[in-house]
């Protein structure tokens, strides 16, 4: 959507000879084209089975969830352990397939947002906030692109465990001069992300992108109830991964590196901790009900 307080390319001077702007000319011309590119409708549908893939990951994350907070064993509770899943059900590889194109399409229909706001990045009255815009959109993109190349990787048949990999990349960082900093930097990344997403959950940010007129009102308190559930969810089970990194970073321990799965196991050791996994299970899917919601009513505006 266009936001008034950035400025278009006309009021940057970027119409032919207009002054110091117009060498911006083909640049705007480019942008517009591929604009339209990220616009189609063949897209922007391929977009929506990316973000119904994205649900019902987060819903399969859920019951694994679920799984683990009633001592099942061998099972993996993060993206990886979905996507097996999924691979293990008949016709898994086709889902596979549709799951990763969707997703793909997905980051490429979210990244193509920056395209409308980069011209703020030319004035600097609204640089810092145009830049902030773009790597919040960006942020997005990247995330549903590295899901979406790791069900490639499943559709393939190859192998692939975020955790082991996770610790591997932590105890090659370590073993380099600044490696301990680098690790603790990379924790605190994630400790940030994971208070963004509980602050998102508490504010009710995330409904900026829902289609708010072409959704009933009638739905609007249940996608936001969920939506609330499912960011402060999520946000805690970052923060769980934060600590962990963060401590490898600061005992030189590669064995407290670990993502999603290795957060919910450490959870499940703490005294509550089959209730505690039974609500990070419900604000999961509580998620991938959202999530699915925003399917139906997609938005892609990146200023939430």
């Amino acid at each position: 959507m266009e936001d008034p307080l950035l400025p278009t390319p006309r009021r940057l001077g970027a119409g032919p000879g207009r002054g110091p702007g117009a060498r911006f000319d083909p640049v705007h011309r480019a942008v517009a084209a591929a604009r339209e590119v990220t616009d189609h409708p063949v897209l922007a549908a391929a977009a929506r089975v990316g973000l119904v893939a994205y649900g019902l990951v987060h819903l399969l994350i859920g019951w694994l969830t679920w799984r683990v907070s009633r001592g099942a064993g061998g099972t993996d509770a993060d993206q990886t352990g979905a996507l097996e899943t999924v691979a293990g059900t008949p016709g898994g590889s086709v889902l596979l397939w549709a799951i990763a194109l969707g997703l793909l399409a997905l980051a490429l229909w979210q990244a193509g947002e920056v395209l409308l706001w980069w011209r703020g990045l030319l004035d600097a009255e609204h640089r810092t906030r145009t830049a902030v815009v773009c790597a919040k959109c960006l942020a997005k993109a990247a995330v549903y692109a590295v899901l979406g190349v790791t069900a490639l990787l499943f559709g393939v048949g190859a192998e692939y465990e975020a955790d082991e990999r996770l610790r591997e990349l932590t105890g090659e960082t370590l073993e380099v001069p600044g490696g301990a900093v680098a690790v603790a930097v990379a924790a605190t990344g994630v400790l940030a992300v994971g208070a963004y997403s509980v602050w998102r959950g508490a504010t009710g940010g995330f409904m900026r992108d829902v289609d708010l007129p072409a959704a009933p009102d009638r739905w609007e308190p249940l996608i936001e109830a969920v939506g609330r559930i499912g960011y402060v969810a999520k946000g805690v089970a970052f923060g769980v991964v934060g600590v962990l990194l963060w401590r490898a970073a600061t005992t030189a321990d590669v064995s407290t590196a670990t993502g999603l799965d290795g957060a919910m196991t450490a959870i499940g050791r703490t005294g509550a901790g089959p209730a505690l996994l039974t609500v990070v299970a419900v604000g999961f899917a509580a998620f991938g009900v959202y999530a699915l919601a925003r399917a139906r009513y997609p938005d892609r505006d990146p200023s939430s």
